[in-house]
């Protein structure tokens, strides 16, 4: 199968080269910050390239299964072939979405507040939906999620959140869930039950190095 578009097979392994190359310089290690940034990079072409050998293989499984499927005309065989044919659809979809990821920060991990707005106990609980959704939506993804801070509602949900979430591309997807989200229901705190809307705002920031080195010009 090609991977065309997908993976760029010789820039990684030939970025990947320079990458070994740049580590094993002693010297890179005089600039921590930079050594760090290398060393992620060289992180994830490797992690790239380990997705591409492990793809190719499952394919070339699959193929090898399908012809043994045909031959004993076992349907089995079939329902399983067709069943690593979509993971192997899923991990590819996932790899073309992080070739996109090409902002300054998009690798970094994330830092999501979540805040409840008009609405109000509706929008604590619809803030606190937000919450469990990320939560959830982090561990499926194999990320580490910590909240750093929680203010409750005064009957229900959550006034504000604050989640720090850690993995590679945390940033680059949580980026696209800033703004304002809105729910339109019919509302389990109203007696005559309504139908209200409610609103939450979520915002996310990049978790960057904090050392930062200053330089006092002493001009007298």
């Amino acid at each position: 199968m090609n991977f065309g578009g997908v993976f760029d097979l010789d820039g990684m392994r030939a970025r990947h080269e320079e990458l070994q190359t740049a580590t094993a310089d002693p010297d890179l290690w005089t600039d921590r910050e930079r050594a760090e940034r290398v060393s992620r990079e060289k992180n994830s072409v490797e992690r790239e390239l380990a997705l591409y050998d492990e793809l190719d293989d499952a394919l070339s499984d699959a193929e090898a299964l399908l012809e043994l499927a045909e031959e004993a005309d076992d349907e089995a065989s079939r329902v399983e072939v067709l069943e690593r044919c979509d993971d192997a659809e899923h991990r590819l979809a996932e790899a073309e979405l992080r070739q996109m990821l090409g902002g300054e920060h998009d690798l970094a991990s994330a830092i999501i507040s979540i805040n409840s707005g008009a609405g109000g106990t509706d929008a604590c609980d619809w803030a606190e939906m937000l919450l469990r959704m990320y939560l959830r939506w982090a561990e499926r993804r194999g990320f580490k999620a910590d909240v750093l801070d929680l203010q409750g509602g005064e009957e229900a949900g959550i006034r504000s959140a604050t989640v720090k979430v850690s993995g590679d591309y945390a940033y680059g997807y949580l980026n696209t869930e800033q703004g304002v989200h809105r729910l339109v229901r019919i509302s389990p705190f109203d007696s005559q039950s309504r139908r209200h809307t409610a609103f939450a705002s979520v915002t996310a920031v990049p978790e960057i190095d904090d050392d930062i080195d200053v330089e006092i010009d002493d001009a007298d």
